[in-house]
Protein backbone atom coordinates (compact mmCIF):
# COMPACT_ATOMS: atom_id res chain seq x y z
CA UNK A 1 0.00 0.00 0.00
CA UNK A 2 1.03 3.57 -0.42
CA UNK A 3 0.29 5.98 2.38
CA UNK A 4 3.48 6.32 4.42
CA UNK A 5 5.19 8.76 2.07
CA UNK A 6 2.23 11.15 2.08
CA UNK A 7 1.83 10.89 5.86
CA UNK A 8 5.50 11.71 6.33
CA UNK A 9 5.33 14.66 3.91
CA UNK A 10 2.24 16.07 5.66
CA UNK A 11 3.83 15.63 9.08
CA UNK A 12 7.08 17.30 8.06
CA UNK A 13 5.34 20.10 6.15
CA UNK A 14 3.33 20.90 9.29
CA UNK A 15 6.33 20.66 11.63
CA UNK A 16 4.84 17.86 13.73
CA UNK A 17 6.73 15.01 15.36
CA UNK A 18 5.85 11.34 15.17
CA UNK A 19 5.32 11.44 18.92
CA UNK A 20 2.75 14.25 18.60
CA UNK A 21 0.82 12.38 15.92
CA UNK A 22 1.00 9.20 17.97
CA UNK A 23 -0.59 11.06 20.89
CA UNK A 24 -3.26 12.45 18.56
CA UNK A 25 -4.38 8.97 17.49
CA UNK A 26 -3.65 7.24 20.79
CA UNK A 27 -0.56 5.19 19.92
CA UNK A 28 3.11 5.33 20.88
CA UNK A 29 5.73 7.15 18.83
CA UNK A 30 7.13 3.76 17.80
CA UNK A 31 3.73 2.50 16.66
CA UNK A 32 3.18 5.68 14.64
CA UNK A 33 6.66 5.31 13.12
CA UNK A 34 5.76 1.76 12.06
CA UNK A 35 2.62 3.11 10.35
CA UNK A 36 4.57 5.84 8.57
CA UNK A 37 7.21 3.47 7.19
CA UNK A 38 4.45 0.93 6.43
CA UNK A 39 6.05 -1.70 8.62
CA UNK A 40 2.64 -2.11 10.27
CA UNK A 41 -0.69 -1.48 8.54
CA UNK A 42 -2.45 1.50 10.04
CA UNK A 43 -6.03 0.82 11.17
CA UNK A 44 -8.59 2.71 9.10
CA UNK A 45 -9.89 4.57 12.16
CA UNK A 46 -6.42 6.04 12.79
CA UNK A 47 -5.86 6.80 9.12
CA UNK A 48 -9.18 8.63 8.99
CA UNK A 49 -8.25 10.62 12.12
CA UNK A 50 -4.99 11.68 10.45
CA UNK A 51 -6.79 12.63 7.22
CA UNK A 52 -9.17 14.79 9.24
CA UNK A 53 -6.31 16.38 11.18
CA UNK A 54 -4.42 17.29 8.01
CA UNK A 55 -7.58 18.13 6.04
CA UNK A 56 -6.93 15.63 3.25
CA UNK A 57 -8.89 12.81 1.65
CA UNK A 58 -8.15 9.12 1.98
CA UNK A 59 -7.83 9.02 -1.81
CA UNK A 60 -5.01 11.57 -1.49
CA UNK A 61 -3.27 9.61 1.28
CA UNK A 62 -3.51 6.39 -0.78
CA UNK A 63 -2.07 8.29 -3.79
CA UNK A 64 -5.15 7.54 -5.90
CA UNK A 65 -5.25 11.22 -6.89
CA UNK A 66 -3.76 14.59 -5.98
CA UNK A 67 -6.98 16.15 -4.71
CA UNK A 68 -6.25 17.13 -1.12
CA UNK A 69 -9.85 17.42 0.04
CA UNK A 70 -13.24 16.96 -1.58
CA UNK A 71 -15.99 19.53 -1.22
CA UNK A 72 -18.75 18.56 1.21
CA UNK A 73 -16.59 15.86 2.79
CA UNK A 74 -17.58 14.69 6.25
CA UNK A 75 -15.14 13.64 8.96
CA UNK A 76 -16.73 10.46 10.24
CA UNK A 77 -16.79 7.08 8.58
CA UNK A 78 -20.43 6.06 8.27
CA UNK A 79 -20.77 2.29 8.86
CA UNK A 80 -24.28 2.22 7.40
CA UNK A 81 -23.01 3.88 4.22
CA UNK A 82 -20.04 1.49 4.09
CA UNK A 83 -22.45 -1.43 4.35
CA UNK A 84 -24.72 -0.13 1.59
CA UNK A 85 -21.99 1.10 -0.72
CA UNK A 86 -19.98 -2.10 -0.45
CA UNK A 87 -23.07 -4.12 -1.43
CA UNK A 88 -23.80 -1.67 -4.26
CA UNK A 89 -20.18 -1.92 -5.45
CA UNK A 90 -20.34 -5.73 -5.47
CA UNK A 91 -23.57 -5.77 -7.46
CA UNK A 92 -22.31 -3.22 -10.01
CA UNK A 93 -19.21 -5.34 -10.57
CA UNK A 94 -21.11 -8.65 -10.51
CA UNK A 95 -19.14 -9.91 -7.53
CA UNK A 96 -20.63 -12.34 -5.06
CA UNK A 97 -19.43 -12.29 -1.47
CA UNK A 98 -17.50 -15.46 -2.32
CA UNK A 99 -15.74 -13.83 -5.31
CA UNK A 100 -14.89 -10.72 -3.29
CA UNK A 101 -13.62 -12.81 -0.39
CA UNK A 102 -11.43 -14.74 -2.86
CA UNK A 103 -10.07 -11.47 -4.29
CA UNK A 104 -9.22 -10.20 -0.80
CA UNK A 105 -8.11 -13.62 0.49
CA UNK A 106 -10.50 -13.52 3.45
CA UNK A 107 -13.34 -15.68 4.69
CA UNK A 108 -16.77 -15.02 3.17
CA UNK A 109 -17.96 -14.18 6.68
CA UNK A 110 -15.57 -11.24 6.77
CA UNK A 111 -17.36 -9.69 3.80
CA UNK A 112 -20.65 -10.44 5.55
CA UNK A 113 -19.41 -8.59 8.64
CA UNK A 114 -18.54 -5.54 6.53
CA UNK A 115 -21.91 -5.65 4.76
CA UNK A 116 -23.88 -5.85 8.00
CA UNK A 117 -21.86 -3.08 9.68
CA UNK A 118 -20.57 -5.51 12.33
CA UNK A 119 -17.03 -4.38 11.62
CA UNK A 120 -15.25 -1.68 9.67
CA UNK A 121 -13.47 -2.79 6.53
CA UNK A 122 -9.75 -3.32 7.08
CA UNK A 123 -7.34 -0.82 5.54
CA UNK A 124 -5.63 -3.25 3.12
CA UNK A 125 -8.98 -4.59 1.87
CA UNK A 126 -10.31 -1.08 1.26
CA UNK A 127 -7.09 -0.19 -0.56
CA UNK A 128 -7.22 -3.33 -2.73
CA UNK A 129 -10.85 -2.79 -3.76
CA UNK A 130 -10.32 0.89 -4.53
CA UNK A 131 -7.09 0.34 -6.47
CA UNK A 132 -8.40 -2.57 -8.54
CA UNK A 133 -11.80 -1.04 -9.36
CA UNK A 134 -10.84 2.67 -9.38
CA UNK A 135 -13.46 3.52 -6.78
CA UNK A 136 -12.99 6.30 -4.24
CA UNK A 137 -12.13 5.20 -0.70
CA UNK A 138 -13.86 8.34 0.60
CA UNK A 139 -16.99 7.38 -1.34
CA UNK A 140 -17.04 3.78 -0.08
CA UNK A 141 -16.67 5.00 3.50
CA UNK A 142 -19.56 7.46 3.19
CA UNK A 143 -17.36 10.53 3.58
CA UNK A 144 -18.36 11.95 0.17
CA UNK A 145 -21.11 11.36 -2.37
CA UNK A 146 -18.86 12.13 -5.33
CA UNK A 147 -16.61 11.29 -6.96
CA UNK A 148 -17.62 7.68 -6.92
CA UNK A 149 -15.08 6.45 -9.43
CA UNK A 150 -11.55 7.75 -9.89
CA UNK A 151 -9.98 8.42 -13.26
Amino acid sequence: MLYGKRLKNLRERNGITQEQLGLLIGVTKQAYHHFEVEYTIIPLKHLNDLCNYFGVSLDYIFEFNNINQYQNSICEINLEMVKNRLKEFRKENKLSQVKLSFLLNVAKGTIGNYETARSLIATPFLYTICKKYHISADYLLGKVDSPKYLK
